[in-house]
């Protein structure tokens, strides 16, 4: 779950008495990992499997211990069984030596990002030693194989870690480990373009950069191009409620800064998308509560400009339907005044 309304995932604007969550799913970690975390959260199972919880999972099984020798041995793959890729001969590589020498200069600076990164508690200095660790592995994968994507997705993965790792005064550190995770995630995503996990983490940490930022024209391209990885992440996996989700809450936020000419017909893409994403999984707490706020935000503004032709009473009638839903599906909502009294 992220920040509420305000922050990243863009609730639309309501009374000042009223400020509505906005819940958006966490980052993804391996499709596997996820699919066996389904089958062992049982009601739970739509809940993407988090990267933290792959972290709890590596210490469980030995994979990060004391004295550890080796350097860091083979990269786990992300995505299932795939095809090793072997390195290029000197002839062939795909990357010459200039490539190297920016390559070694890009992992320095991500592994001094990593390095700079204390945790706020014992748990958060614990969970980001072992977080170096990772990322020492996957750099040296590279270093083996400079065409390995799923080296780079879990590299991306550490990264993006970090940055939630990072104690909420350092936004600039925070901002340059999404920004890093963001490069990775480009690199995993151009050497294997169906990578769609890879696309979905990838929207999340640059939505989470749009965030830091407000209502800016920066915030404005970043949201964009966190929609088009989100709708790049649909179109690889059109099963994804929590894509969609995202999408639309995505929309949401761009509706807050396009001007207004503009908004209507974002907010109506983003309805769309969060009706989708019931209509994948009907019981989806999160979009049927982002549906019920962001109607809620249209009833908001029809108010205000007096469009002929729509009725604000019906918009809020939904709204509350929806919020009110989502309430009794996760009851520890914070739901809206106006659900009371319409």
């Amino acid at each position: 779950m992220e920040e509420p309304a305000g922050g990243a995932n863009g609730a639309a604007e309501v009374v000042e008495e009223v400020a509505p969550e906005v819940d958006e799913e966490p980052p993804r970690s391996a499709t596997a990992k996820q699919e066996e975390a389904k089958a062992a959260l049982g009601a739970e199972g739509s809940r993407p499997f988090t990267m933290r919880e792959l972290l709890v999972e590596m210490k469980e099984d030995g994979e990060v211990a004391a004295g550890s020798g080796g350097g860091g041995g083979g990269v786990k793959s992300a995505f299932g069984e795939r095809n090793e890729i072997g390195p290029a001969d000197a002839d062939g590589s795909s990357y010459s030596q200039e490539s190297m020498q920016q390559f070694s200069s890009h992992h320095d600076i991500a592994m001094d990002l990593i390095n700079s990164v204390t945790g706020v508690d014992d748990e958060g200095r614990s969970r980001q030693r072992i977080l170096s660790f990772a990322a020492k592995r996957y750099i040296s994968a590279i270093e083996r194989n400079h065409d390995d994507p799923d080296a780079y997705y879990n590299w991306a993965l550490v990264l993006q870690e970090s940055a939630d790792n990072v104690d909420q005064n350092s936004s600039s550190s925070k901002d340059a480990l999404l920004e890093e995770a963001c490069k990775k995630y480009a690199e995993a995503t151009r050497l294997c373009p169906t990578l769609y996990d890879a696309y979905y983490n990838w929207a999340i940490a640059i939505a989470d950069r749009a965030k830091m930022r407000g209502r800016t024209k920066e915030a404005e391209e970043l949201w964009k191009q966190a929609i088009l990885n989100y709708e790049k992440a649909v179109q690889l996996n059109w099963n994804s409620p929590q894509a969609l989700n995202n999408w639309g809450l995505g929309l949401q936020e761009l509706s807050a800064i396009v001007p207004a000419r503009e908004k209507q017909t974002i907010i109506k893409t983003a309805i769309s998308k969060f009706r989708a994403a019931i209509q994948l999984q009907f019981d989806f707490h999160r979009a049927i509560y982002n549906l019920g706020t962001v109607l809620y935000g249209l009833a908001e503004d029809t108010m205000r400009s007096g469009r002929p032709g729509v009725s604000p009473n019906e918009l809020y009638s939904q709204s509350a339907i929806y919020v009110a839903a989502a309430h009794a599906l996760k009851p520890n909502y914070s739901v809206p005044v106006f659900a009371y009294f319409l």
